[in-house]
């Protein structure tokens, strides 16, 4: 049983008790005063050796003391970045919130990446000290920490020779017998976070692979979850089933700080690849994912008979779910319209990290398919001359860590000048384009927006990924990974079974079928967005590649370059193994130019 920390007697130190969450300067404010408010109810929930464990509002608050007071032991000083590469965990949520409380900045890594990328990043960010999740990430970076000057200290969650690492259990126990000697200084550094102080820096490598630090503050963060919370008629009920990556700013607001600022119970999925189980076990009210996870869940639950798929749908959920929410990349309209059908009020946002990263979202009783919805309260959107979004705000980004150059181009006029192209409807509604660095423009001076014709392929129940290529070309061609299912039952049609994925995707009969897929996707559009040829790959884009951001986004740039020999091949004059575009397929003339 671990000794309390005298909540009480630290928030009577701070210069102005808060008593209303709207009041708060900072996050680890914000925790001080939910767990006046809400003591023994539950916070945080998670599995534990196979069972469920709760904290209450009062154990995250004194956990979160307990860390802050360990990282002052250790001697870190206001302003001090501290990296933390691990996957969701409880403890992350402690390090996370310890390291703020203690004056410092969290500086998250993706748990995916190579340890070469996550060197990288900590380094640009001078971190002062590394949590890790495991002993093999901390083995990973045994060596550039000691050779740092000064050496790096590292702390793992999980067991770890001590010649590598603290464990974390040691780190927390400090914090509880230097309470008495750092309480004092820990109450004052508390006192002195405000809304313009940096609260963490996040490495975001988008989809065109430009690695930048975003800087977010306290403020950034706040006015976001509470911009939110006022907007999305939550109540004290809500159970929010956490499984989206803290280390991205998706899963870490939506999730995570909001559930914060809400006082809402934040369960913490077991595994994504048990995440359809605790759906069933934890009834949920409110889910947010990417919109990949929605169309998998949605093919899983597929059926001739509508009725059969719009339960199967419902029950994966629960009985107890009010709202879906999708984010992170486009969500394609008809899987959209698929959960509305099943009665399943699923939800599209539109944000960035450099937003913190709500700009706008569909509410449940505003909602308009297709669209991202409206600007969060106190966010401004306009659309430049050029299309661009620009976006202004209490959430906005100070900048990017040590590059005032890409701050400077980013913070042109006091917008934030976001990449992405959109348009705003009569009532606000926001509808995205495409990105501004994605527009391909044909050598015959057509514009092309690629993510649009993707978004039209994807509603293709045969077609899982798609990347659309052709920029200064004079016709477009595209990368396809067909659905595992599809290439299943055209293996089994035409008694192809022996043959492995990279020869089945090659086999004139599939072929076949995808061009005569794409034809019909893409009927009604005009001539210079039609697909004249194509390669289906074997297997999926993944974030272990580099392919995908964290968020399942493609990274465009990545893919096409290391696509680009099958991609040239495609524009050269020999026909080569793919399928061309018939003279009778709309769009294409009998000699091989636009009509």
């Amino acid at each position: 049983m671990t000794t309390p920390l005298c909540r009480g007697q630290f928030r009577s130190v701070l210069a102005d008790p808060i008593r209303a969450v709207d009041q708060a300067t900072s996050l680890p404010t914000l925790v001080l005063l939910q767990a006046e408010r809400l003591g023994s109810r539950p916070a945080v929930r998670f599995k534990l050796h196979g069972w469920w464990q709760d904290w209450s509002w009062e154990d995250l608050s004194e956990r979160m003391l307990a860390v802050a007071i360990a990282l002052l032991a250790d001697g870190i000083q206001p302003g001090d970045r501290i990296g933390l590469w691990s996957e969701n965990r409880p403890e992350w949520l402690l390090a996370d919130l310890g390291i703020l409380a203690a004056g410092g900045v969290s500086v998250p890594a993706h748990a995916p990446l190579p340890a070469k990328q996550v060197v990288a990043q900590f380094e640009h960010a001078q971190v002062r000290l590394v949590i890790v999740s495991n002993a093999a990430s901390a083995e990973a970076l045994a060596d550039w920490a000691r050779q740092t000057q000064p050496p790096r200290k590292i702390v793992c969650f999980s067991e770890t020779p001590r010649r590598v690492a603290e464990h974390w259990s040691v780190l927390v126990s400090r914090g509880w017998q230097q309470r008495s000697r750092f309480f004092s200084e820990l109450a004052r550094r508390i006192a002195d976070l405000q809304q313009d102080t940096l609260a963490t820096i996040m490495y975001t490598s988008g989809t065109t692979g430009d690695c930048k630090g975003v800087m977010l503050t306290h403020g950034n963060l706040l006015s976001n979850a509470l911009a939110m919370l006022e907007s999305v008629n939550l109540g004290p009920h809500t159970v929010v089933l956490s499984w989206l990556p803290y280390s991205h700013i998706y899963g870490r607001l939506v999730d995570y700080y909001l559930s914060l600022a809400g006082g809402f119970l934040l369960v913490l999925a077991d595994s994504v690849d048990n995440l359809v189980e605790d759906l069933q076990l934890v009834q949920p009210t409110s889910f947010a994912a990417v919109p990949r996870v929605y169309e998998k869940i949605l093919a899983a639950c597929r059926h001739h008979d509508p009725d059969q798929q719009r339960r199967r749908l419902r029950q994966v959920f629960g009985a107890r779910i009010e709202r879906l929410n999708s984010g992170g990349a486009p969500l394609p309209v008809a899987i959209c319209r698929a959960y509305w059908d099943a009665g399943l009020p699923l939800l599209q946002g539109y944000g960035l990290t450099e937003t913190s990263p709500v700009v706008s979202f569909n509410r449940l009783e505003q909602n308009r398919i297709g669209t991202v919805g409206q600007a969060l309260p106190g966010v401004e959107i306009r659309i430049a001359e050029d299309g661009e979004i620009l976006v202004r705000g209490p959430n906005v980004t100070p900048g990017y860590w040590r590059n005032p150059e890409a701050t400077q181009q980013a913070l042109a006029d006091g917008w934030f000048h976001t990449g992405d192209l959109g348009f705003l409807d009569a009532d606000g509604f926001l509808t995205i384009t495409g990105r501004k660095k994605d527009m391909l423009v044909l050598s015959n001076g057509k514009k092309v927006v690629p993510t649009e014709l993707e978004s039209l392929l994807l509603a293709s129940p045969h077609i899982e990924q798609a990347v659309i290529h052709g920029d200064g070309k004079n016709y477009l061609t595209a990368l396809i990974v067909p659905r595992r299912d599809t290439l299943q039952q055209l293996a089994q049609q035409h008694g192809l079974m022996k043959l492995p994925p990279e020869q089945l995707v090659q086999h004139p009969a599939v072929q076949q079928f995808f061009r005569q897929e794409l034809d019909r996707l893409l009927v009604h559009q005009p001539p210079w967005e039609q697909i004249r040829k194509f390669v289906l790959l074997p297997q999926p884009f993944r974030v272990e590649a580099e392919e995908l951001t964290v968020s399942l986004k493609i990274r465009r740039q990545f893919v096409l370059n290391k696509y680009r020999p099958l991609l040239d091949a495609l524009y050269s004059e020999s026909p080569g193994p793919q399928v061309e575009t018939s003279p009778e397929s709309p769009g294409v003339d009998a000699g091989g130019g636009f009509a």
